[in-house]
């Protein structure tokens, strides 16, 4: 049994933190595995809800919310701002809670020698049992080419699978034959679901909105879901999809769907050496292995330092791999706070811009997944005249595209309560930067040249919006350090103020991102040459009183000194204008900064734990980088490997699979950085297919911590500027391959298609 690729267990999924996952990217289900009744929880990413946010002229609004900051009346200024600058109402669309698809076994007698996976090879997932000493089996996929999800009964018996199918939540359904359609709608959003069956002996008939199936030796169940969001036509389109599936045979789909599924979970693979010292790891369940890494109640902190298990931390970064596909495919919508996995509306559902959705995405280009990046594209090209709108009815600025905190599947700027995250203007500008990051890493010129203008959007924005504080620095006002309050130096408590750091270094980067696409492209020179202007005006990272990085332009006491952001730390990552090699004294602040953070705190959430993960990767702290992933694995994920933080939250599995990769391979600053930060528990171990920024990619193999041999492949050439730790040799094809070193890094010519073989 495979203790890297395999979730399994010896019981059914008590609720939605037990079931398990599939999807195709648009369709979703979570499966609950019950033996007796089986219940799949399905979602589909264009089923949401809400209303937009009502429009609102408030031009002469941020003026007077500036001068009170200006004035030091905090209070009045957040009571200002509050009311003024987010849209009128908390209800942003959000991810429909799901429909139900229920199976019905009818069987005589107690299960028995229960079991159910998910295989992430193949990303099927499956329930055995035995009743009155005959086995039982189902298999589950969601299949990307066929667009739909599918289910195979079968039994050692023949003629003894009898089970009734129908779906919940929808308000009338209509029989054909074979096929079940169910029809509903909310809130405007019109859906179908169609289900059908085939079977091998036995019979199968529909009536009163349910399939029944008696006396086969084995059944294969289709489903299909649709919305009028795509689609006029979608109950016509839901049942063809249902139609053309089952005129395939079960190993047709599962062909289909495994070739085109491994075709990009087969790019990256990782081994890591067993240190788990169990005679039989494989043995032990997925929930049981996360409950060993907690240690007994009496043990103390050293005694559970002693418990490892590095091949559950490689089946977390397979899983992270397996979500993203299985997620976020071309063509769909990008993934939200649950992924398309979603139990319920509240506390929310939508996309949380301040951070959240970009962890989503934060493994999609190292882990060689970058098709799977493209639905925030996407996104980003449909929400962008909305987020035109949020910058001139709430900023009043002539130009630009602004997001907040929030937004939903339109785009609109509507937000939650919470003071100290709602009134923040920079979401739109993070989002922006992962257009120039998937063109570092794929050197695409027709993608950059594609969605240049949501780069220029975000960017133009703040041109107008920045203000001038008294040191003369351009700053952001108003702005918060997200979910954190501060002491200005005048005594004043709160939220808001002028010149977040965040702010700072996300518009460093974005105008530097500009500038250099405005090169690549040679368009666009004016505007580029007027954010060189600006670029000096920013304020850059600075040591505080205490050493640590501060959050804001000027020097503001923290009122709370472990907020789950670390928001000051983008620089550190995901951005990289601090780093161990560039800026020394900076990564001692970032240091200092979470060790702070750490010494004040208790655990953080899951995907905070991932961010500072990232963050000590990035510093190249092997150890921190282990024990945080201990923390996260042990206090933070739950039975199905998600984030533990209700509702589920998915950004914690793909921060942490980030992290993974991170430590074994650095791609910021122009240099490739193989095992930046190795832990030393992970002694032996290879990697392949990671990506790096300049199109390159890395297979990586190390021994007793030590680097041994590296292959970097080169897709369109250029310089590769390379640090490995150590004295290497490099050859292509057999020959060697002149290089210079110069800092530490050493420097070589590639050549496009062309692999370079890196010896110790």
């Amino acid at each position: 049994m495979s203790t890297e690729t395999l979730l399994h267990y010896n019981t059914p999924a008590e609720d939605f933190t037990g079931a398990l996952p599939v999807g195709n990217g648009r369709i979703g289900g979570m499966i609950c595995g019950t033996a007796a009744e089986e219940l799949i929880r399905l979602n589909e990413d264009s089923l949401w809800s809400g209303k937009d946010s009502t429009d609102k002229e408030l031009r002469g609004e941020l003026s007077v919310v500036r001068e009170l900051l200006l004035d030091g009346r905090t209070a009045e200024a957040e009571k200002a701002a509050f009311s003024a600058l987010r849209g009128d109402t908390p209800d942003v669309r959000r991810f429909m809670p799901p429909i139900d698809l229920r199976i019905s076994m009818k069987t005589e007698g107690k299960p028995k020698n229960y079991y159910r996976d998910l295989e992430l090879t193949d990303a099927v997932s499956h329930v055995s049992y035995t009743v009155n000493d005959v086995r039982f089996e189902r298999s589950v996929f969601c299949s990307a080419p066929d667009e739909v999800m599918v289910i195979q009964i079968t039994t050692d018996t023949p003629g003894s699978i009898s089970l009734e199918c129908l779906i919940e939540g929808c308000e009338s359904s209509s029989c054909e034959d074979s096929l079940l359609l169910c029809t509903g709608s909310f809130e405007g959003i019109s859906y179908a679901v169609c289900t059908g069956a085939s079977a091998e002996g036995g019979d199968i008939h529909t009536e009163e909105g349910r399939i029944t199936v008696s006396g086969a030796d084995s059944v294969m169940i289709v489903l299909s879901f649709r919305t009028s969001a795509r689609t006029e036509s979608y109950a016509e389109s839901a049942e063809v999809d249902a139609e053309m599936a089952l005129q395939c045979s079960y190993d047709e789909l599962y062909y289909r769907h495994a070739d085109g599924y491994r075709e990009l979970f087969e790019r990256t693979e990782l081994c890591l050496n067993d240190n788990s010292e169990h005679p039989d790891i494989s043995s032990i369940t997925t929930e049981d292995r996360i409950e060993r890494l907690k240690g007994d109640v009496i043990d103390n902190t050293e005694c559970r330092r002693l418990i490892h298990d590095n091949k559950l931390i490689e089946l977390l970064f397979n899983y992270g791999r397996y979500l993203m596909i299985s997620g976020s495919r071309p063509g769909t919508q990008p993934l939200s706070l649950q992924g398309i996995w979603s139990e319920q509306m509240q506390p929310g559902s939508g996309y949380t811009i301040n951070i959240s959705t970009e962890m989503n995405y934060w493994c999609a280009e190292s882990c060689n997944l970058s098709e799977c990046h493209l639905p925030l594209f996407d996104y980003l090209e449909k929400t962008a005249e909305k987020g035109m709108k949020t910058a001139k009815e709430l900023y009043g600025t002539e130009n630009g595209i602004a997001f907040l905190n929030n937004t939903d599947i339109c785009g609109d700027a509507a937000q939650d309560m919470l003071l100290s995250g709602i009134l923040w203007p920079a979401g739109g500008a993070w989002l922006a930067l992962h257009i120039f990051e998937h063109y570092e890493y794929t050197l695409d010129k027709d993608f950059l040249e594609e969605h240049y203008h949501l780069l220029r959007g975000a960017a133009e924005f703040f041109t107008e919006f920045l203000t001038e504080n008294t040191r003369g620095r351009l700053v952001t006002c108003p702005s918060v350090s997200l979910v954190n309050t501060d002491i200005t130096p005048d005594g004043a408590k709160g939220c808001l103020g002028t010149g977040s750091s965040m702010d700072s270094q996300i518009l460093t980067v974005l105008f530097t991102d500009v500038i250099k696409a405005s090169e690549i492209l040679d368009t666009d020179h004016e505007f580029a040459d007027r954010l060189r202007s600006l670029l000096p005006k920013l304020p850059q990272p600075e040591a505080g009183k205490y050493g640590q990085i501060r959050e804001w332009a000027v020097a503001y006491d923290e009122t709370e000194i472990s907020p789950c952001h670390v928001s000051q730390l983008f620089a550190l990552y995901p951005a990289d204008l601090i780093t161990p090699a560039g800026t020394p004294e900076l990564a001692d602040a970032a240091r200092t900064t979470l060790v702070r953070r750490q010494i004040h705190s208790g655990d953080h959430t899951g995907w905070s734990s991932a961010w500072i993960t990232n963050m000590w990767a990035r510093l190249g702290d092997g150890r921190m980088v282990y024990e945080y992933i201990k923390r996260i694995l042990a206090h933070s994920i739950t039975p199905n490997l998600l984030g533990k933080r209700p509702p589920l939250q998915i950004d914690t599995v793909f921060g942490t699979t980030a992290a993974i990769a991170e430590s074994l391979l650095r791609s910021c600053g122009g240099e490739i950085f193989l095992l930046p930060a190795l832990p030393d528990e992970w002694q032996e171990g290879s990697v392949r297919g990671l990506r790096a920024k300049g199109g390159f990619g890395a297979d990586i193999i190390w021994k007793e911590g030590k680097l041994v041999s590296a292959v970097i492949t080169s897709a369109n050439g250029g310089e590769c500027r390379l640090r490995t730790g150590c004295v290497v040799s490099i050859s292509c094809d057999g020959e060697t391959v002149g290089s210079r070193i110069e800092d530490g890094v050493i420097i070589f010519a590639t050549k496009p298609g062309c692999a370079y073989t890196v010896k110790a």
